[in-house]
């Protein structure tokens, strides 16, 4: 086996577990937060500055890694581990959700999908044991199976008709991929459809993959739809496996999540909203560029242990900010990464003391939105 998930403590009062995954290149506490490097980088980070904010995985894209600089290559070079200077666990999602919504000019069959690149309008073909050979070339410690991504909101018959290709699709992954050194994740679909997501667990489940995540959520629903989805959907998931939220990543998303059951995360909300100078804090998020901060002299948020924090000022790095200087993006980015992984290690330690539900309580007495 590729990976080892052992749950080590379940919260009561929900859903919430403990757990530990062990991979070729490290261990993995969970519930975890994954930082994303689309582009073989968490932006305007250093490795040495993501393991100081307590990263332990993080996530690359197949999509923009295969259109640049190539599988091929990084392949040549000895895999992303080793391309990017990066000794701890990787995961890479299949591409499929950057094939449906970047992708203006597609066309989906049972094969795969033809597509146009958003760098150049090349033509390019993607298929389920296409994107094992890329994932594969890649050579992260978690791969994802290839899936078709529905919009919202999708009628009924679609979204049935995309959950079908979705576990053919999934099926064929498994047959294709080779590297005893990866674990494959299937990826549950159905949209906002109860009923077609508990089948798509099903079906998925019978394939007996090592984990699994939960696609197409967070794409523009309401969040109350999506944790109502997350409630029914849950407890027809595989207990003894890993369940991945993708593309998740606001605080309070992250909590709510967790107390569903959601072991791994990942989304660029940090990293995205940083360089345009939104900071992440506990009372919730604030645009340091504006007016009010530029006299301010206290960091970001007091108490906050963080490379930016413990060293610059509001109105410094609103100056640099405004000055559209690199270091502010990155003194923004170091800070709102820190603070997500932060807040995952303090609702860990929630869980190991059976107060989570108290913590949870007291996060969204503070918390803003």
């Amino acid at each position: 086996m590729a990976i080892t998930f052992t749950v080590e403590k379940t919260a009561p009062d929900s859903r919430a577990r403990l757990g530990k995954l062990l991979t070729p290149h490290g261990l993995i506490e969970t519930p975890v937060f994954m930082p994303v490097g689309t582009q073989a980088t968490v932006k305007t980070m250093t490795r040495h500055e993501l393991e100081e904010a307590g990263a332990s995985i993080i996530l690359s894209n197949t999509y923009h890694l295969y259109l640049r600089p190539g599988s091929d290559l990084i392949g040549e070079a000895g895999g992303l581990h080793k391309f990017m200077n990066w000794p701890n666990p990787i995961l890479t999602d299949s591409g499929g959700f950057q094939v449906f919504s970047l992708s203006k000019i597609r066309k989906i069959t049972e094969e795969g999908v033809e597509f146009r690149s958003h760098l150049d309008g090349a033509k390019h073909f993607i298929s389920p044991e296409k994107a094992m050979d890329i994932q594969m070339e890649l050579g992260a410690d978690i791969i994802m199976a290839f899936d078709e991504c529905p919009p919202y909101p999708a009628e009924y018959e679609y979204v049935k008709q995309s959950k079908d290709l979705t576990c053919r699709w999934a099926q064929r992954c498994l047959d294709y991929h080779k590297r005893s050194d990866q674990a494959l994740f299937g990826i549950v679909q159905g949209g906002m459809y109860k009923d077609l997501r508990k089948a798509s667990a099903k079906e998925l489940g019978d394939l007996n993959f090592p984990g699994y995540g939960i696609g197409g959520l967070s794409v523009g629903e309401p969040k109350d739809i999506m944790y109502e989805v997350l409630d029914d959907l849950i407890p027809e998931m595989p207990s003894h496996k890993p369940r991945y939220l993708m593309g998740v990543g606001s605080p309070d998303c992250l909590i709510e999540g967790v107390m569903r059951g959601v072991d791994m995360f990942d989304c660029v909300l940090p990293t995205r909203i940083a360089r345009h100078g939104t900071v992440m804090t506990r009372s919730g998020n604030f645009t340091i560029r504006n007016k009010p901060f530029a006299r301010d002299f206290l960091p970001i948020e007091e108490g906050c242990t963080c490379y930016t924090c413990q060293n610059y000022s509001r109105a410094y790095i609103r100056h640099l900010i405004k000055a559209k200087e690199v270091l502010g993006m990155r003194l923004t980015s170091i800070h709102n990464i820190a603070f997500l992984l932060r807040l995952m290690e303090d609702v860990r330690q929630a869980i190991r003391e059976d107060r989570l539900v108290e913590f949870r309580n007291h996060f969204f007495s503070q918390y803003a939105g």
